[in-house]
């Protein structure tokens, strides 16, 4: 079975984003049924610091314990859902962070974005996007923009419009077929460029 990581990119005080990310990953699996399971993975349950690894995840895994753990985790997906805010037309600082932590374990896979914000993150999530391309993942073409105005309450009680339903069942769609697509990739030998 195809596992899916559904992140929750904002670990800010009051944020919409662990609403917004099981709502994605209920209308998920119950769309994908038996071909698929989909898991929150909150960066708030991380606590990962700024970045302290000496040398570049590209080069060598992490040393530090909390790295090591972040690895197994992510490592253990086929997949992503990352569902992010947009502050100053940027992911959070956080999640661009927990993303830097790792290489090897994000190659192969394909992601998929669900953006919350004025304009719907779609800036965040093109510069998601750039990273995504850096990282060897398959950066799909579908996309959630959920709109601050429109899909919540006061900016703040999230209530999505009916449309966002299929757009989170093609997003769903694209994801698997490139999961089962990618397989090969994820189970192919390390070369010894990729070993170094």
């Amino acid at each position: 079975m195809i596992r899916i990581g559904v992140i929750v990119g904002s670990t800010r005080p009051g944020r919409n984003g662990h609403r917004v990310a099981q709502w994605v990953r209920d209308l998920a699996a119950e769309h994908a049924g038996d071909a698929a399971d989909f898991e929150l993975i909150d960066l708030a349950d991380h606590a990962l610091p700024l970045l302290d690894e000496a040398v570049p995840a590209a080069r060598a895994p992490g040393r530090q314990r909390h790295t090591r753990r972040w690895a197994e985790r992510i490592g253990s997906y086929d997949a992503y859902v990352i569902v992010t805010p947009e502050y100053n037309t940027a992911p959070p600082a956080a999640l661009t962070n927990a993303i830097d932590y790792l290489h090897q374990e994000w190659g192969g896979k394909p992601v998929a974005y669900v953006g919350y914000g004025i304009f719907g993150a779609v800036m965040a999530v093109q510069k998601l996007r750039a990273q995504a391309g850096v990282l060897r993942m398959a950066d799909i073409g579908p996309q959630v923009a959920l709109s601050l105005r429109e899909d919540f309450v006061n900016f703040t009680e999230f209530r999505p419009r009916e449309l966002h339903t299929a757009e989170v069942h093609g997003l769903v769609d694209e994801l698997l077929a490139w999961a089962q697509a990618l397989g090969p990739l994820r189970t192919a030998p390390r070369t010894a460029h990729q070993n170094a």
